[in-house]
């Protein structure tokens, strides 16, 4: 009895893990699959790397000088204030793509010719979301180039190190990430392409501009600021202006703004957390 008994509690773990190995490698080959449909429209990737160095030009050129960061109005200072704002923005506007692609592959059935094979149920959101962010990675890259090109510099306020940079974009990777699940759940949500594209970047606006992302959140209403202090985007921008040695970290008694970097942690987990299990319970709803 004892021998059965423990012949299927081994059976039980081998097939676990099998499972869990089975998952992985059918999410390495959707990601791959959307990888290669990149490469094969590199206009996917140029128009997702021109947007943010457009704003990277817009903010630094346009309002460098008459936004107030502390008790200066320094356009330089300004400029490397505003690089941990961009780079979070950049990273979370990749929510559209998500949206926008898991809808077209929704409405060609790729969905249900996925379905037909022996595959993980969420494999093909999560090889959606892992392509979506090595394509993040590529744009982060550009736009370092470009905002280094434009006189952004680390360490310009606080001494910094390789490894806190290295943690700052470990941590806008991950908010990107993370919002990645909530545009698969939007993808999953609408009918055509168009709807997941707008729905996917029109609540974006209010959750990355009432932030401390392009302003001084100090300066804001009491009741505003509030709202900007607990808000998960601020959290990596603060959390990332303070690894990059970057000036305008805000002093605030807000638990997310005194300990920015477990405060980002915590949120993007979480989102990942609540929107992966939502989102693949409405891709098996919805593909049935």
């Amino acid at each position: 009895m004892s021998a059965a008994t423990d012949a299927a509690r081994t059976a039980a773990h081998t097939g676990s893990v099998g499972s869990v190995g089975q998952s992985v490698r059918d999410s390495l080959v959707i990601a791959r699959r959307n990888l290669i449909r990149m490469t094969r429209i590199p206009e996917m990737v140029l128009f997702g790397v021109i947007q943010p160095v457009m704003f990277v030009v817009l903010f630094t050129y346009v309002f460098g000088g008459s936004m107030k960061i502390g008790n200066t109005t320094d356009a330089d200072v300004y400029k490397d204030f505003l690089m941990a704002g961009i780079f979070a923005q950049t990273v979370t506007f990749a929510t559209a793509g998500s949206a926008a692609g898991i809808a077209d592959d929704m409405q060609k059935g790729l969905v249900d010719r996925f379905r037909s094979l022996p595959m993980a149920r969420g494999a093909v959101l999560t090889g959606r979301t892992v392509a979506d962010l090595a394509q993040t990675c590529v744009t982060v890259l550009v736009l370092a180039v470009v905002a280094l090109l434009v006189g952004w510099r680390v360490g310009s306020a606080e001494p910094t190190n390789a490894g806190k940079v290295l943690g700052a974009f470990g941590l806008l990777l991950l908010l990107g990430y993370a919002f990645t699940w909530i545009g698969a759940l939007i993808g999953l949500s609408v009918r055509t392409p168009e709807a997941a594209t707008s729905g996917g970047i029109i609540w974006l606006f209010p959750v990355t501009f009432v932030s401390n992302a392009f302003v001084d959140s100090s300066q804001m209403t009491p009741w505003l600021r509030h709202i900007a202090e607990w808000n998960p985007f601020s959290a990596t921008v603060q959390a990332t202006r303070e690894l990059f040695g970057n000036p305008g970290v805000v002093q605030s008694d807000a638990w997310p703004m005194q300990h920015p970097v477990w405060a980002s942690l915590i949120w993007s987990v979480l989102i990942i957390a609540v929107f992966r299990t939502l989102a693949v319970r409405k891709y098996r709803s919805a593909a049935a």
